[in-house]
């Protein structure tokens, strides 16, 4: 199993000897040493695994894990000094799949890489993509080619405003503040990102013909942020 595996850890000692030992067993691997550059080199490549210490500067790893787990299914293992159960849950449900206590075996680390990849290429291997989606309301949206059609007509989005498009359409399930929208689709650690995405917001529904007060794409939930209520067919 030769895999793509980024490791996302600002320890050097430690990302090095994770790194030399993957790249010994055959495994492509990109290191970042802070959360903001792991999520700027998970959205720019392909990946089938990612190792996430929890303590990192720019983006905390649980805020890593989550932004990674919108976008993939992708095994992610925490790897982490922090050993209280808290930590662990909090961890596991926001998408881990597994959570490695420092200091901890390679031997170890490697049995459990090993077993998460084998299942992630056996799920890969039936898993057939979804490229387009199609809403009630006549809306449709084509995740490869990042475009969206209302009533047949393309609409004319940009970059950013696809991408919140995109996050709220394929969670819809989940309400997002302003803050989390910032930091995951500018990549950027909050500092005055919510008139940011406010702006962009405004903009999209403008574009998708959508009313703030008899919304049918995208609810405002007051005190709270935004979630996707399309009705998919």
């Amino acid at each position: 199993m030769k895999a793509n595996i980024l490791i996302v850890e600002d320890d050097t000692e430690i990302a090095r000897v994770i790194r030399d030992t993957l790249v010994s067993a055959g495994h492509h691997v990109t290191w970042a040493t802070t959360g903001l550059e792991g999520l700027d080199d998970f959205q720019s490549g392909s990946y089938d695994l990612v190792l996430i210490d929890l303590m990192l500067p720019e983006m905390d790893g649980f805020t890593l894990c989550r932004n990674i787990r919108w976008k993939s299914d992708i095994p992610i293992i925490i790897v982490s000094a922090r050993k209280d159960d808290v930590d662990k849950i909090e961890g596991l449900g926001l998408g881990a799949d597994d959570y490695v206590a420092k200091p901890f075996s390679l031997a170890e680390l490697q049995a459990r890489i090993d077993s998460h990849l084998r299942r992630w290429f056996r799920y890969n291997g039936v898993q057939v993509a979804i490229e387009e989606v199609h809403f009630a309301q006549d809306l449709t949206i084509s995740w490869n080619l990042e475009r969206a059609y209302l009533c047949g007509q393309e609409l004319s989005l940009t970059h950013k405003e696809f991408e919140l498009l995109r996050v709220l359409a394929q969670n819809s399930e989940r309400i997002f503040s302003k803050n989390e929208l910032y930091e995951h689709i500018w990549q950027q650690a909050d500092m005055d990102g919510a008139h940011t995405v406010t702006v962009h917001i405004k903009s999209l529904r403008e574009k998708l013909g959508d009313p703030v007060k008899t919304p049918r794409f995208i609810q405002t939930v007051w005190g709270k942020g935004y979630r996707f209520i399309g009705e998919p067919l």
